[in-house]
């Protein structure tokens, strides 16, 4: 399951446009990313929950046609939260474990072995764990089992990735139809002696897409093998300049002696001569005419 269904307020004002599951990363929505990297992990089937602008989810993934694998979109008229969200889905489970993935990072942490690792465990829930300043949350003991999750970054704890593996049994303990965090749950069965343990992983890349300094740092690493990365049918004026990075969507114009550093532009973008667009994100069909820095525009 994708978590799709946030309202993305800290993205703002980018979520005006698109839902944070469609943030256009190195030119590629971010759902498409996850379900890719589901997909090589050996995921057949898929659901996404949906809310805030969720007709864009919903004409975007159909029923995964495109994509090459089943996929449900569960719209929430009222928003229902990482718990509820997961309980309403929960007909579309069989009785094996099942993998939970926020819907706003991006990652290549091996799957296999965490769910492999879940299996042995006997574990309710499984939540993949590593170090990450600032959100390091998760206290777990010697036998990686969860003892304490909180709101602040503490010494000595691991943050988790925003990727659960999950038995259905727990969606017992989840009331229907109405608002529920998933942490709140799993601190509930940490306080009765339930069984949720972590499994770490180093090594790996991960970026959390829910600020727009991340959402521009992740469109960085992106562009890191090929500093500019331009969507089809772009016109960049041999006049113009890029430096550092950039990430241009399809179909912009980059006019003569205009200058993009360090920017994402969406689609059917024109910078015009004499416009600078530095440490920007520029969204869909602008005409940029003056300097942007450090703006969004």
């Amino acid at each position: 399951m994708i978590l799709a269904a946030g309202l993305g307020t800290r993205l703002s004002p980018l979520t005006r446009y698109h839902p944070k599951a469609l943030m256009p990363l190195g030119n590629r929505p971010l759902i498409d990313r996850n379900i890719a990297y589901l997909q090589s992990h050996g995921v057949t089937e898929m659901v996404v929950n949906a809310h805030h602008l969720s007709y864009q989810i919903l004409t975007h993934l159909g029923n995964g046609e495109c994509f090459g694998i089943p996929i449900q979109v569960r719209v929430e008229r009222k928003i229902l939260g990482t718990g509820g969200g997961i309980k309403n889905a929960a007909d579309f489970w069989d009785d094996d474990p099942f993998i939970v993935l926020n819907g706003d990072i991006l990652t290549d942490i091996n799957l296999g072995e965490a769910y492999e690792g879940h299996l042995k465990s006997g574990a309710l829930a499984t939540l993949i764990l590593h170090q990450r300043e600032p959100f390091n949350q998760v206290l777990v003991d010697n036998r990686m089992n969860l003892v304490d999750i909180t709101t602040k970054n503490l010494p000595g704890r691991l943050a988790f990735t925003g990727i659960h593996i999950i038995n259905p049994a727990l969606l017992s303990l989840i009331p229907g139809g109405r608002f529920s965090s998933i942490v709140d749950h799993y601190k509930t069965l940490i306080a009765s002696g339930r069984a949720i343990r972590g499994h770490f992983v180093e090594g790996h890349q991960w970026h959390d897409i829910g600020t727009i300094p991340a959402y521009i740092e992740a469109n960085r690493t992106l562009s890191c093998a090929e500093p500019f990365l331009l969507g089809d049918e772009c016109d960049i004026h041999s006049g113009s300049e890029m430096k550092d990075w950039a990430v241009v969507g399809a179909s912009c114009s980059i006019r003569e002696n205009a200058l993009v550093e360090r920017s994402v532009l969406w689609e059917h973008i024109t910078v015009y001569g004499g416009a600078r667009v530095i440490d920007s994100v520029v969204t869909s069909g602008r005409e940029v005419r003056q300097d942007l820095v450090d703006a969004i525009y």
